[in-house]
């Protein structure tokens, strides 16, 4: 018996019979050899750490852009705070680590530069919209590996495309890991965003919803330590019920829920960082429009991707993977004059 088999092996003796087990994947596009220490899911994990795609999400706004100081948060920050929290919460369940850690670290390789202002800007330049989940999916799916891409598993893959919204209308993840880093995504983001916002000077401890401060905490560890626990304790009791489902109770969703609204009014969408929004918005649109005028400027790869499947999705494409730092180098090589000397 290999490593690999030894840890398959752990994971039928301790993991909840709910878990997403390694040796029961639905497997890969492209059929592989086992490896005979790491397990389909650590692959995946590995992957996605390696790919240039993960590295460049340190360079992605998460929500302040450019900013002087180190201790904002970047998307890449983000991600890995993300795999954190879904790491412990699938521990407390007794779920696959691996997988969660594998769908954490990958939901959102396909997010814009300038956060979801990019993603905005985007929006209409594909016949179906643009939303970073199923970008991300077409990261690793396509676009990675110089347009082979990582040929992942399907419960990663589904994991990753599921990890969005928050709404009890939207479509789940097939497994409860990949449900866990769609709790863990939005317990993340919501804490971490308001501390960043107090840093800045956007808002005030005081200023959020006393209700929600309440039931979740005054500091932002309290917060997160309410939500995990609860999402443990509140999908355990739903599992001996035989309710397979990740959930929070409704007291904490509702709670979660009201804090994220009001980050949404008061920060992502607020008057505040309106200017700043409008500036990255200017940038990435003239970026595009460049593009879309010189398809010929594209690298070879997206050139390839404009000739199969069409100038919108290949210039997208190419800006979707664009870190900020990049996307405000384009358009100064595109757009601001150079001194000559005569």
């Amino acid at each position: 018996m290999n490593i690999r088999e030894k840890i398959e092996e752990l994971e039928k003796r301790n993991l909840s019979k709910y878990a997403a087990f390694s040796q029961k994947t639905r497997g890969r596009v492209s059929a592989e050899e086992q490896d005979e220490i790491r397990t389909c899911y650590m692959v995946d994990r590995d992957r996605i750490i390696h790919s240039k795609s993960f590295r460049r999400l340190k360079h992605k706004t998460q929500v302040f852009i450019k900013t002087s100081s180190d201790h904002y948060r970047t998307r890449l920050t983000h991600t890995l705070e993300v795999s954190q929290v879904a790491r412990t919460i699938s521990i407390g369940i007794g779920l696959n680590e691996y997988l969660v850690e594998a769908i954490s670290l990958g939901h959102d390789l396909g997010h814009v530069a300038f956060a979801h202002m990019g993603e905005e800007v985007l929006q209409g330049f594909l016949p179906d919209g643009f939303k970073h989940n199923e970008q991300s999916v077409r990261v690793v799916k396509k676009l990675e590996n110089g347009g082979k891409g990582l040929n992942l598993t399907d419960e990663v893959i589904d994991g990753i495309l599921s990890h969005s919204g928050f709404s009890q209308d939207m479509p789940k993840s097939k497994t409860l890991e990949g449900q866990v880093v769609m709790y863990s995504d939005k317990i993340a983001y919501v804490n971490h965003d308001i501390d960043d916002s107090i840093r800045a000077g956007l808002l005030h401890e005081d200023e959020l919803p006393k209700e929600v401060i309440k039931v979740l905490g005054n500091t932002n560890s309290l917060r997160i330590d309410t939500l995990v626990k609860d999402c443990v304790k509140s999908t355990i009791k739903n599992l001996n019920s035989e309710n397979i489902r990740v959930s929070l109770s409704y007291e904490v969703g509702e709670a979660l829920n009201e804090l994220r609204k009001f980050m949404f009014s008061y920060v992502y969408l607020g008057e505040q960082l309106k200017e700043e929004r409008k500036k990255a918005k200017f940038i990435l649109n003239h970026v595009l429009e460049y593009y879309l005028q010189n398809p010929h400027k594209l690298p070879e790869m997206y050139k390839e991707i404009v000739e199969k499947e069409g100038l919108s999705r290949g210039v997208v494409d190419y800006i979707a993977g664009m870190s900020d730092d990049y996307c405000i180098n384009e358009f100064n090589k595109i757009y601001v004059p150079k001194f000559v000397i005569y």
